[in-house]
Formats: structure tokens, sequence, C-alpha cells
């Protein structure tokens, strides 16, 4: 049982997040291969089983001490936005290989959904404040002020010391009710991720047969990026471009850097901060009307795509 101390200036502080990222998310897909699921699930285990080549390692047990270790693999190298991160590896799982199979294929759909679940929860904020919201995350966490229970977890009490908590939605967290991420003392804001399962209806959605433009997209510029321009067709700042992909703000300016190089988006300064928004060339791309490679602006330094074998985390 994780218990998290709450003081009003936290309560303050507390925000929602759109994703924990794309890395996170693929430490508990790995889990969910290795255990049984329920009916929201069947279908997306399904497909990825015909995706994943034969033998190929995945999580043993999907028990919850492996997906923890798998998690804390995943944040240990998703910690820097500069460059092509080392391919994770943890014990009996290959987390490459299943961001390909089980993940990217989807991540459109996962990070719309998200947003669907943050916009809910933002409702609850305005209509009750963030003390509401606490105490409906999910069924099995329970607020008691100024205490936030979460079961399943290590033993420990977390006292945020004024520094608010991040919460935000998992698609595929199931091992437990939420998974507390980061730091435990000074030196930043944690994250505690909540699962939130699809229901039957909103998981036909979420499993719909990758969109072949789509894929073909991510093999050209990168999960990551292709990402950022879907994300992109509506105009949005670096900020809130890094909390939709679950990404650090430096990581987020750089893949908006390499789309802007390559004439997929424009960008613009308002005040303190840059707008993204994506070009004609770059919505040729997204709706499969054009299939050569871009090519970047005169006087502009060209930066050759990269396939992402894992998309980089905060």
């Amino acid at each position: 049982m994780q218990r998290i101390h709450f003081s009003t200036a936290d309560l303050a502080r507390t925000r929602l997040r759109t994703s924990a990222g794309p890395l996170v998310e693929t430490a508990f897909a790995a889990g969910l291969l290795g255990r049984r699921v329920g009916a929201p699930y069947a279908r997306w285990r399904e497909q990825v089983a015909r995706r994943l080549p034969p033998g190929a390692p995945r999580s043993r047990q999907g028990s919850g001490a492996e997906v923890d270790e798998l998690v804390r693999r995943a944040l240990e190298y998703g910690g820097a936005d500069s460059g092509p991160a080392p391919a994770p590896r943890a014990p009996g799982a290959d987390l490459p290989g299943i961001w390909r199979a089980a993940v990217a294929p989807y991540w459109g759909n996962v990070l719309a959904y998200l947003e669907a679940e943050c916009e809910a929860r933002g409702r609850t904020v305005m209509a009750g404040g963030v003390e509401q919201l606490l105490s409906t995350m999910h069924p099995r966490i329970t607020w008691t002020s100024p205490v936030l229970e979460v079961p399943g977890g290590p033993e420990e009490d977390v006292v945020l010391g004024g520094r608010g908590l991040a919460l935000t939605p998992s698609v595929f967290l199931n091992h437990r009710p939420g998974h507390l991420i980061g730091p435990r003392e000074a030196g930043g804001q944690p994250t505690l991720v909540v699962a939130a399962p699809p229901q039957a209806q909103e998981a036909a959605v979420l499993w719909a047969e990758p969109d072949e433009t789509l894929e073909a997209l991510g093999a050209l510029v990168g999960q990551t990026r292709a990402a950022a321009l879907r994300v992109l067709r509506a105009a949005c700042t670096t900020t809130e471009l890094a909390d939709r992909l679950g990404i650090s703000r430096a990581g987020a300016s750089q893949h908006a850097a390499v789309l802007r190089q390559t004439g997929l988006i424009t960008s613009r300064r308002i005040r303190n901060s840059m707008l993204h928004t994506v070009t004609p060339l770059g919505l040729a791309l997204l709706d499969g009307r054009l299939t050569r490679r871009p090519v970047p602006s005169r006087g502009r330094r060209r930066e050759p795509f990269a396939r992402d074998a894992v998309p980089h985390a905060s």
C-alpha cells in the first residue's frame, strides 16, 4: 500500500497529464502479454501475437514485480531526449520489439483515448475540485484527506512536500490500480499512473487494424515524430505537445525542430511560447496523399529521419 501525503500546496499543484509516455505504456503492455486479460484486450492480444516473430522474447509471467522492473528500466533508458536511446532491456522482455508490435500501431488511438480520459477528469475538477478528482480516480484508490491510498504497490509513505502530483491515465496498466513513478523526495514532481482500461465500445475503436498510411509515416519519420505530426493537426505549443506525447519539453522541442526543418510543420513565437501547426505538406503525408520523402527548406541543414526503436520519454 502506498500512502501519498498532500498539503494544501500539493493540492494546488496537482495536475492532469495526458500520458506517462510510450516507454512506460510499452512496459505495461509487456506485462499484459504474459498474463490473462479480459475481453477489452482480447482483440489487441490476438493482433499482437500475429506481429511478434515466433519465439520473440516477452514478459514471462506478467507478475507485478516483473512489470515494476520493466517500468524502472524503461524510465532509466528514457530519461534523455537528445538522441536515440539505447534499446531498453529487462529480464524476459524485448521492449523495442513489443513497442513496434503492441503499442506503436495503436499509439494515435491510445493518445486520443487518453486525452478523452483527461478531459473527463478535468470536468470533475471543474465541478468538484481536486479532492473530488482524487476520490474518483479509481474504485480501489482511496482518498481520505490528506492521504491518497494506492493498493498493490510497495509499502511506503510518500510526502509530496509542496511539489504536487501529476495524474495520468494508462490504457495498458493492469496489474494494479495505480503506479507511482518519479522522485519520491525533493527534486521533481512524481506522477501517479492510474489504470484506465477501455470499455467494450472503446476497445473496438482502440484496436482497429492500424492504417497502412500511418504505419508508413512512422517508418519514414520515426514513430515519435509521426505521433507528434498527428497531434499537431490541432495547433499546440511545445509544452502541450510534450504533455500529449508524454515526453520532456526538450524532447518535444527537438522533434518539432526536425519536423519544421523538413517542411512538415511551421512554428511561430507567441510571447514566451512556440505555437506549432502542420503545413499542407504535413497534412498530405498524414492523409496518404504523398509518398516521397519531403524536402527540407532551402538554406536549412538537412537532418536525416530516424526510425525510433522506442520513443523517448521524460
